[in-house]
């Protein structure tokens, strides 16, 4: 019987939870310290391990300590450290392995880089795997292998003009990929790369299609997977109200339901305003929102954003039954709320999946994150 274990990271913490999937309850089972903050964490394709990409730098702040780790998934859902910590070179924030985890790629953002490493049979990881040298734009966002095994895809953000700096482009870096070396094929960069902040792909189980989280405009994009990648075919808001876009509203991550027929975008903001000397929620949007996907012509079709009860929803995860979606609210913060200043903890919003693909709020579960951020949320079998 697969059991499914959900696994929530606040700093150093890696949590582990239970899920009553008749109401969405939540409850903390245990947790393991790791050496450094978890950025991301990627499932091995057929072992019972969970990767992690660790470090005590985030958003802003570069860190000097960080690493890739090796987890063994027990029967229970319980972690233990397997092997002694790889050491990275600077920040990783995110990892993934290609479809046999025969490698472990890995993606940076401070600045723009890669690595790949061997992934040994017993799961352990390997030697890196010497590539060529890339010229890559500002903040890479994501590394992920196509479902055919033979491409890699790079999302590269770019950044807003600020504090006296111009924008800086983004663009969609497009490798061929064959037994861990990575060559340079393609490059997507619709309007040079400017007004383009893509972050997260999803790809369809069963087409050659590919949606993209634009962050910094708050859109979703949709890309044919040919010999080349042709795109973007259609870019849409994810916002139910993009006429009222207020500061810090931004996409978070993006996935295809595993029946192919639904994409989930998250929004997320954390942005204040001064209310009677205090900083506020400023009530931009923290929802997921839903497309129903045109099994024709794969074109994503907004028809519902729901609210998540929590603040800057960053990472959310759903399950492999494709029932059940979890959500992870980061932050605490202050709002008002029915004429008082009350503080949104921190928490896992859980959503029932309805046949449509729309979600019923089940219930969120608060947590403490202190100091610290919830930064990713996923949801992993025993089997």
């Amino acid at each position: 019987m697969t059991t499914f274990f959900i696994y929530a990271a606040i700093g150093t913490d890696f949590k582990q939870y239970s899920l009553n999937l008749s109401d969405g309850s939540l409850s903390e089972r245990g947790a393991i310290t790791l050496p450094a903050g978890l950025q991301y964490a990627w499932r091995h394709a057929s072992k019972p391990i969970l990767y992690a990409a660790c470090s005590d730098g985030g958003p802003g702040k570069a860190g000097t300590r960080h690493f890739v780790c090796a987890l063994g998934i027990q029967t229970d859902g319980s972690l233990t450290l397997e092997g002694t910590p790889t050491t990275l070179r600077s920040r990783p924030v995110h990892l993934s392995s290609d479809r046999s985890s025969q490698h472990l790629l890995l993606a940076y953002n401070a600045p723009s880089a890669l690595s790949v490493h061997r992934i040994k049979r017993d799961g352990s990881i390997g030697e890196e795997v010497k590539q060529h040298t890339f010229d890559l734009g500002a903040c890479a966002h994501q590394i992920l292998v196509t479902p055919d095994n033979h491409r890699v895809v790079l999302p590269i953000r770019g950044n807003d003009p600020e504090h006296g700096n111009p924008e800086m482009p983004g663009s969609i870096e497009i490798f061929d990929y064959a037994d861990g070396i990575l060559t340079h094929r393609q490059q997507l960069i619709p309007n040079a790369g400017y007004e383009f902040g893509p972050r997260h792909v999803a790809f369809h189980p069963t087409k050659p299609w590919m949606y993209l989280s634009i962050e910094r405009q708050n859109q979703i994009a949709f890309f044919e997977l040919g010999k080349t990648v042709a795109g973007p075919l259609w870019r849409k808001t994810t916002l139910a109200h993009p006429e009222q876009v207020k500061p810090r509203q931004l996409v978070g991550a993006i996935h295809v339901h595993p029946n192919g027929r639904f994409v989930y975008v998250s929004n997320r903001a954390d942005g204040t305003v001064d209310h009677e000397g205090k900083k506020i929620f400023n009530g931009a949007e923290n929802t997921i929102s839903t497309f129903s996907i045109n099994q024709e012509t794969g074109e994503p079709i907004l028809i519902q954003t729901e609210d998540t009860g929590g603040m800057h929803v960053r990472t959310f995860a759903i399950d492999p039954s494709g029932t059940t979606l979890v959500a992870g609210c980061m932050i605490a913060r202050d709002a008002l709320i029915d004429g008082s200043v009350q503080q949104v903890p921190g928490g896992l919003s859980a959503f029932r999946i309805r046949e449509d693909g729309t979600l019923r709020f089940l219930q969120k579960y608060d947590v403490d994150v202190g100091p610290d951020r919830l930064f990713w949320v996923g949801i992993v079998t025993n089997t």
